[in-house]
């Protein structure tokens, strides 16, 4: 019987043997326990045999997280993200001195033993019965790398980490029978290889090609023998011989490592000598990774991408597969971001407005026809410092942004739009005084609506009658306020969604008469597109932001689709062309105008001035820019943007001169095609009333009185009066709405006559 220790148990030898014993007839050898005598396991030998038994025989090993590379539609670099910074190389991208230095330090007989190292076991259970304590292991590359697996899979998991790395007799004999299926079923080539790639070197850098770049900024292929000889030095513990935070005990490891590479005869002594006197020779690259790293401002593109990622079912069934996707990386994503139009979008932002101006601004571009998303910018740069956020303004609450703004008037083109389709002449005609009361009821989805609400123009002096063309470019209120109340809201509100017009923050469009003066919350990118609705000949299609993704090995992945849908007719789209034509021409948004290319477009100033938009397009791009406080405090009188002091801001005048900006860069080059339009001819100047001529529109005729169709609208003295004929036809459009209130002034004597202020 073998010798006892005092206390009656075996001695550490036997009791060794005794655990390999059992370990061999269970058909493995389960050895590598970085712990002090096996003796003080209370591991019996029987439930040793059962529980490595019943470990499933197949090790799953998950791919390997690596860097995610986020590219713009010409394939320059944007920005690279990853949960875990690895660049996989194969074993001969690895410089040889690497391959040696790894083995010397941490399992110098890799290629002498099997999964085990018996004699390393030996020696670590004596040292460590020793010492009282684990003061060395004795696992192999085979087992470190099995251990690295159950760590990756881990991912971000605390517990599970924990679970993968923690000190006990399960673990190890579950790491060790997966070590003995992978030396089965690998070979050593195909192990170290993989070792390289999954193990950690600290300073955020995973596997050994990342760690190259992190400490030497150079490939794993390049690297010499004294910097082979630093990162093998790092894995036992990348914190403690952290060689930018600790270059004295980095270098007394460097050169441990080197001296070790001597003794297995891997170098020569005087070249380990050698070696060991040369300096680190550090050349750091900080950790890049991340949206904040992404150039041209391009921070908040980059964060949308990741978000469409995660929430487009096109990437996985579920939320958790897509995250779990995304984590693991190695992807490569061509976007639809124009690397000329985010230029000029950031150009005209720096231009016109400051970081840390009390309001901020957001520009989006997107391309008609394609729902292409082009360009995306804003003031306050993505970060974390002052004057720096994280909040999209661009975009909806759920793709990153906040709640979204009011957009003002330039919701009241879809108004308009919804008239047309319904029948609606672009000459039809209202009073629109500066002051009215909202018409009530008011007919919606759900019934109908009931208020006493009142709208006032921006200006005393815009008093009617307008016709919609001359309405919609001097912007006025009080027209657009009988135009939804004659065709309801239900109409409108249909439309919008047709044209991916929907409140940023998820909710359900109130069917209030308001909104024609836009007092639902949208995001830039949401007007934008809908813009580009109507320079695509009315159809709708939806945005997108990745073009196409290719995955490890060069596999293509798929990535969603953009969506077109026919929104409206295409003589409405071409009539709203022509309305807008007139904004940017002769009305609110005339500073915002390209010159010699044919463009459209409105202006929008919510109450109180917390917003200003201006929203317009040319047949081959569509821009949205907002300027305002995002949370909604600060009015924008007697304020200065961009270095400039303004009494009051208008949609005309900070917010599109950005536009036209950022859209003249973007398209500089690039074809200047027309709008499609349709002729429009408003109702002649009326003449003087005291002529009382029997035209349209004329002064007091046959007829002529002072009462009026809408009890809540005063009518000036000096309005009142019609002509006996009320309309005319004018190239396309009848625009016989517009006459004379009399017994045959326009339709039915709803029409006005006088003349305009």
């Amino acid at each position: 019987m073998g010798k006892k220790r005092s206390g009656g148990g075996l001695s550490t030898t036997q009791q060794a043997a005794k655990f390999l014993g059992v370990s061999v007839l269970s058909g493995a050898v389960l050895a590598g326990l970085a712990l002090p005598a096996v003796g003080a396991l209370g591991l019996a030998a029987k439930g040793t045999v059962e529980e490595f038994d019943e470990i499933p025989a197949n090790l799953k090993t998950p791919p390997l997280s690596e860097r995610t590379t986020i590219l713009d539609a010409k394939g320059g670099e944007i920005a690279k993200v990853y949960s875990r910074d690895r660049t996989v190389v194969p074993l001969k991208d690895i410089a040889p001195s690497m391959q040696q230095a790894i083995i010397a330090i941490e399992d110098a007989r890799f290629y002498e033993h099997g999964a085990i190292d018996l004699k390393g076991v030996l020696r670590a259970i004596n040292k460590n019965a020793q010492d009282g304590g684990v003061s060395e292991g004795a696992s192999t590359l085979t087992q470190q790398y099995v251990k690295n697996v159950f760590v990756e899979e881990a991912g971000d998991d605390a517990e599970k980490v924990a679970e993968a790395t923690q000190q006990t007799v399960g673990r190890k004999i579950r790491e060790l029978k997966y070590a003995i299926q992978v030396e089965k079923e690998l070979g050593k080539k195909r192990i170290l290889q993989n070792y390289l790639n999954i193990t950690f070197f600290g300073q955020q850098a995973y596997g050994v090609e990342a760690a190259s770049q992190r400490y030497f900024s150079k490939h794993a292929k390049d690297l010499e023998v004294h910097e082979s000889a630093l990162l093998a030095g790092l894995v036992q513990s990348p914190s403690r011989y952290d060689p930018v935070n600790d270059p004295q005990e980095a270098k007394l490891r460097r050169d441990t490592v080197l001296q070790r590479m001597a003794e297995v005869k891997d170098i020569s002594q005087a070249e380990a000598d050698r070696a060991k006197k040369l300096p680190l020779g550090l050349k750091v690259s900080k950790p890049e990774n991340g949206c904040i790293t992404a150039v041209d401002g391009a921070g908040f593109f980059c964060d949308y991408v990741r978000k469409v990622f995660l929430n487009d079912p096109v990437f996985g069934k579920t939320r958790e597969d897509r995250v779990k996707r995304w984590n693991r990386g190695g992807l490569t994503i061509r976007t639809t971001l124009d690397p000329q139009a985010q230029k000029s979008v950031q150009k005209a932002i720096a231009d016109k407005v400051y970081a840390d101006d009390e309001v901020a601004t957001a520009v989006t571009l997107v391309q008609p026809g394609t729902g292409r998303i082009v360009g995306m910018g804003q003031s306050r740069p993505y970060g974390f410092k002052e004057n720096q956020t994280q909040i999209n303004l661009s975009v909806d609450e759920d793709m990153g942004g906040g709640k979204g703004y009011q957009p003002g008037s330039t919701f009241k083109p879809i108004v308009a739009a919804a008239a047309l389709e319904r029948g609606t002449k672009p000459t039809k005609s209202y009073p629109a005084p500066y002051k009215m009361k909202y018409p009530s009821p008011v007919e919606t989805c759900e019934g109908s609506w009931r208020g006493a609400d009142t709208a006032e123009n921006e200006n005393r002096s815009e008093v009617g009658p307008y016709s919609m063309q001359e309405a919609t470019a001097k912007s006025v209120n009080t027209y657009y306020v009988q135009l939804i109340s004659d065709i309801g809201v239900c109409p409108v509100t249909t439309l919008a969604h047709k044209m991916g017009v929907d409140r940023a923050d998820g909710r359900k469009m109130d069917q209030v008469p308001s909104i024609t003066l836009g007092s639902q919350e949208m995001s830039p990118l949401t007007m934008a597109n809908a813009y580009a609705t109507f320079a695509n000949e009315g159809v709708h299609c939806t945005p997108v932001a990745i073009e196409a993704i290719t995955g490890p090995g060069g596999k293509r992945l798929e990535v969603p689709k953009t969506s077109c849908e026919q929104a409206m007719s295409k003589k409405t789209a071409r009539t709203i062309n022509t309305l807008l034509k007139g904004v940017v021409e002769d009305g609110t948004g005339k500073k915002a105008g390209l010159g010699g290319r044919a463009s459209a477009g409105k202006t929008g100033t919510t109450d109180f001035r917390y917003a200003a938009w201006f929203v317009g397009y040319t047949p081959n791009m569509a821009g949205a820019v907002w300027v305002g406080d995002p949370e909604h405090k600060r009015k924008m009188i007697d304020i200065s943007i961009g270095g400039t002091p303004y009494g009051k801001v208008f949609g005309g005048e900070v917010p599109g001169p950005i536009w036209r900006e950022a859209m003249a860069g973007a398209l500089e080059g690039k074809p200047a095609p027309g709008l499609p339009t349709v002729p429009i001819k408003d109702p002649a100047k009326r003449p003087d009333p005291d002529r009382g001529d029997d035209k349209p529109g004329g002064g007091p005729g046959n007829g002529g009185n002072s009462s009026s169709p809408w009890p809540d609208v005063t009518i000036p003295p000096d309005l009142v009066g019609g002509g006996d004929t009320g309309g005319w036809d004018a190239g396309g459009w009848d625009t016989g709405d517009l006459g004379g209130i009399g017994d045959t002034g326009g339709r039915n004597g709803n029409g006005w006559g006088g003349r305009r202020p």
